[in-house]
């Protein structure tokens, strides 16, 4: 599994979401279902996937699909 591929797993299991809706558009104030409790669950499923530790103001700025990609190329995770 390609690492793209894992991380739109994520987005569609954790937000149970599907794969056509993940574009630049998917915010966390677009997605009803994308509140507190699945963003830390979002987090923790990506820091577990990747390998890697998000520090607290990558968590707050995590509030989009694309910025997450942002957030992990910063980590060294090439989507």
């Amino acid at each position: 599994m390609t690492n793209i591929e894992k991380y739109n797993k994520i987005f569609m299991d954790v937000l149970g979401v599907k794969e056509a809706v993940l574009n630049n558009e998917f915010t966390f104030k677009a997605v009803p279902q994308w509140d507190s409790v699945a963003h830390l669950s979002l987090i923790s499923e990506l820091e577990d996937a990747f390998d890697i530790m998000f520090e607290s103001e990558d968590i707050l700025h995590y509030g989009s699909y694309e910025n997450g990609k942002k957030i992990l190329g910063k980590h060294g995770v090439k989507l």
